[in-house]
């Protein structure tokens, strides 16, 4: 039997080359958004997926990119945290919190289209890869049972 905290496999070794193709995804989607924004990104849709190794891995890298520790631990009340958060940022965490719970009424009209008052039609389509990407990583770091703590930013 299998402890529920220990790894499954090691998926870069089970399946190296789609392995590869998601790092190249994920260095396609930031391209053109601000690095503090990608982070937030990433760890709203990992505490939503409750993804702990990916939680772990982008703090760490959103201490190293300069992020304060007071918009990381608010993250998870973002709404609730006033001017904390840039009218772009809010946007673009209601947008990552659609996209990532799409059962939950798909991504409302509202939703998407505060998003797209707030980026170019690029920059919109750049931030909707990383949403996607973000969460395609959780599904294999949950799935898999990666351990958190391991990570160091490069």
């Amino acid at each position: 039997m299998t402890h529920q905290n220990s790894p499954r496999m090691q998926f870069v070794h089970a399946a190296p080359e789609v392995y590869k193709a998601m790092v190249q995804l994920d260095a396609a989607a930031r391209k053109g958004l601000a690095p503090e924004l990608v982070e937030l990104v990433k760890i709203r849709a990992s505490q939503i997926n409750h993804c702990a190794f990916c939680i772990d891995m982008h703090i760490k890298d959103a201490r190293a990119a300069g992020e304060s520790e007071e918009r990381i631990y608010l993250l998870s009340a973002w709404e609730e945290a006033g001017e904390t958060y840039t009218p772009q940022e809010r946007a673009a965490l209601a947008l990552t919190e659609a996209v990532t719970v799409l059962t939950d009424g798909f991504v409302p009209d509202a939703v998407y289209e505060h998003a797209a008052a707030h980026f170019e039609e690029q920059e919109l389509a750049q931030l909707i890869a990383m949403i996607l990407t973000i969460n395609a990583w959780n599904r294999i770091a949950v799935t898999t049972r990666m351990a958190p703590g391991s990570y160091t930013p490069r």
